[in-house]
């Protein structure tokens, strides 16, 4: 998953995303909505390895600096069967969000933006993703220019919990 792709100017085709990963030896190279987002057989390539040399990739290729985040299917099933809001995952699933880090979740920041933010979201801190409800939509919420000002949302890309599902099921079996 990439980081802030196709928003403003920071574009980049699925073709040539898919090109760039190709080109890197990965197979069965799918890409998934227009976002940034890619699955491939990696074979035992490690993530690390992965996010570090798809983004030396992309910007050698494409000149576009995106952080890179890989999960593998036993860490996207993982984050399924962890989700703290299946009710809305069934509900609103376009209205709750995972953010994927790099490391573990500072749970005591999020406590501590809790206590200090009053409104309708709700954020759950598991391993290194922040599942977030939006009860009214990313669009109107306050939270996230909180989350901002907090030093919350460096270091991370969020997918809506369809992109998340969808993501899994390409993977396949």
């Amino acid at each position: 998953m990439l980081r802030g792709i196709n928003l403003g100017n920071r574009q980049l085709k699925s073709a040539e995303l898919k090109a760039v990963v190709e080109g890197m030896g990965f197979t069965e190279v799918k890409t998934l909505l227009a976002s940034g987002n890619v699955v491939f057989e990696a074979g035992d390539a490690k993530p690390e390895a992965i996010e570090r040399d798809l983004h030396a990739a992309l910007e050698k290729a494409t000149g576009l600096k995106s952080e890179v985040f890989a999960r593998n299917r036993a860490d996207l099933e993982a984050v399924v069967a962890a989700n703290p809001f299946p009710d809305e995952a069934r509900e609103r699933p376009s209205f709750l969000v995972v953010s994927f880090h790099r490391d573990p979740v500072d749970k005591a920041a999020i406590a501590k933006l809790a206590e200090s933010y009053d409104g309708p979201e709700r954020m759950v801190a598991i391993g290194r993703e922040l599942f977030t409800d939006f009860p009214d939509g990313q669009g109107r919420s306050n939270l996230i220019p909180a989350m901002q000002k907090a030093k919350l949302s460096h270091g991370n890309t969020a997918r809506n919990w369809n992109t998340v599902t969808k993501l899994l099921a390409a993977l396949g079996d």
